[in-house]
């Protein structure tokens, strides 16, 4: 199956660029700044990790590049256009054309079996053949025989394959993922990193990940390490 759209046919086009990014909040003390004059640019089909101590900024970071937070200052393009600057509405709109994402808490739904966890997004896309593809991204992490399973019959290995299959299925160019193997036991960890830079390479989506493992952070092309809300 073709899962690489023309967005990506340039590897030298940046899908992702960040420019004078700054989020502060009101603190007890007066106003806090989490992040200040992050600049960052993510080229397609490339992996960059962002690391860091824990406080530093990282998921606030990932959640602003992601669009789930508006800046206070500066602004996120996406695909070359406006991104941060678009309401709430036309951000959720845009992030589902081009992203998709990956959760240390796995985030799947309950009472949806694995097949119908990945059919999910792509029938919000109105995706005619939604079991068709959720069926071969199954089959390519390794799931084709727990298609009627419900996650929490699954481990969490298999939960966060499951999350995998429901993110590559959508074809997306740029793929969140906040600390993927963090809540998994050594060898799951190996497993689903293993998995999710084949898998970044054969899409050619664009990967960037939150992570304290400085092992998978060293897989990806790219380490950028937030310090004190600094890049």
């Amino acid at each position: 199956m073709n899962q690489t759209p023309s967005l990506r046919d340039d590897i030298s086009a940046p899908i992702l660029i960040a420019r004078h990014l700054s989020k502060r909040v009101p603190g007890p003390e007066g106003e806090l700044t989490l992040l200040d004059g992050i600049d960052m640019t993510v080229m397609s089909g490339e992996s960059v990790a962002i690391t860091g101590p824990s406080g530093s900024g990282k998921s606030t970071l990932l959640g602003l590049l992601a669009g789930l937070d508006v800046p206070s200052g500066g602004d996120v393009l996406l695909a070359g256009g406006a991104f941060s600057q678009l309401d709430e509405d036309a951000r959720a709109v845009k992030r589902g054309e081009y992203c998709a994402f990956v959760f240390q808490s796995f985030h799947l739904v309950a009472d949806l079996n694995v097949l119908e966890n990945v059919m999910l997004p792509l029938e919000i896309q109105r995706r005619g053949n939604a079991g068709e593809v959720a069926r071969q991204w199954l089959d390519r992490v390794g799931l084709a025989h727990r298609l009627k399973h419900f996650p929490t019959t699954l481990s969490g290995g298999e939960q966060q394959r499951v999350a995998l299959a429901r993110a590559f299925a959508v074809q997306p160019a740029l793929l969140f993922a906040d600390e993927p193997t963090g809540s998994l036991d050594h060898a799951n960890g190996e497993r689903i990193s293993s998995l999710l830079f084949d898998l970044n390479r054969e899409a050619g989506t664009a990967l960037v990940l939150v992570t304290h493992d400085n092992a998978l952070a060293a897989r990806c092309h790219r380490q950028l390490r937030l310090d004190d809300g600094r890049l």
